[in-house]
């Protein structure tokens, strides 16, 4: 029997307009799909229900996977794979598998040669990059900073190093309500002439995207709390 297909399903990044950020396919996919990875059940029921409101929640089968389950169960969410039945790993926002804990399962498919179908989606480290002005040929995700102050600092100095010799973009995220905290760090540590590019709320209407040097920040502070942001650097 031929092994099921593993759909990669983006979701919007908050409340934006479905159709203006994602395609048709989406949605075509996640009507024909029964079973479902997700990293909430009850946050993904809603998107379901709000992209295929017509779709039987009662015949959907979901399987959570967060950071306290993320191997324990892998095994048994993917079986329907193995009798030849499509399966959906969907993101809490964005691309699964991007800063999210669906490349556990990506990577097992690989392994037990299941097909890997990803769907096109946004992106907020991609929207953030292209949109930022910085160097988009030599880039790296950091991730989440280190939350000790003179670890944090340390880690800054040394990006900002690695940023300068080079010539690339670094890229970080934070837990919304710590975005002021980081934001402030940012402007502390970096060199006054590094560029840092703030973007927040990415496809939604209160978006913003700024990029300027870190000396010129402080008159133009925006307000990030609880905003999902991505800050960007890049040393000069």
């Amino acid at each position: 029997m031929k092994n099921g297909t593993l759909f990669l399903i983006p979701a919007p990044l908050g409340d934006a307009a479905f159709d203006e950020i994602m395609p048709e396919i989406v949605k075509k996919t996640i009507a024909n799909l029964t079973y479902f990875i997700v990293e909430n059940e009850k946050t993904a029921r809603r998107f379901i229900k709000r992209i295929c409101p017509d779709k039987k929640q009662s015949e959907i089968v979901v399987y959570q996977l967060n950071k306290h389950q993320q191997s324990a169960y892998l095994q048994d969410y993917i079986q329907p794979l193995f009798q030849g039945t499509d399966v959906g790993l969907l993101s809490e926002a964005g691309l699964p598998a991007i800063a999210d804990p669906g490349g556990f399962v990506v990577a097992l498919a690989h392994k037990k040669n299941i097909p890997v179908k990803p769907l096109t989606g946004p992106s907020s480290l991609m929207l953030a990059l292209m949109s930022s002005g910085l160097n988009g040929q030599k880039f790296s995700f950091e991730g989440y900073l280190p939350k000790e102050t003179s670890e944090l600092k340390r880690k800054i100095k040394f990006l900002e190093q690695l940023s300068a010799k080079h010539h690339c973009t670094k890229i970080c995220i934070e837990t919304p309500y710590r975005n002021q905290k980081l934001l402030q760090s940012f402007l502390k540590y970096l060199h006054p002439d590094t560029l840092l590019c703030i973007a927040s709320d990415l496809t939604l209407p209160t978006e913003f995207i700024k990029t300027m040097p870190v000396n010129k920040w402080q008159k133009h502070l925006p307000d990030l709390h609880k905003r999902p942001t991505v800050f960007l650097f890049q040393a000069r």
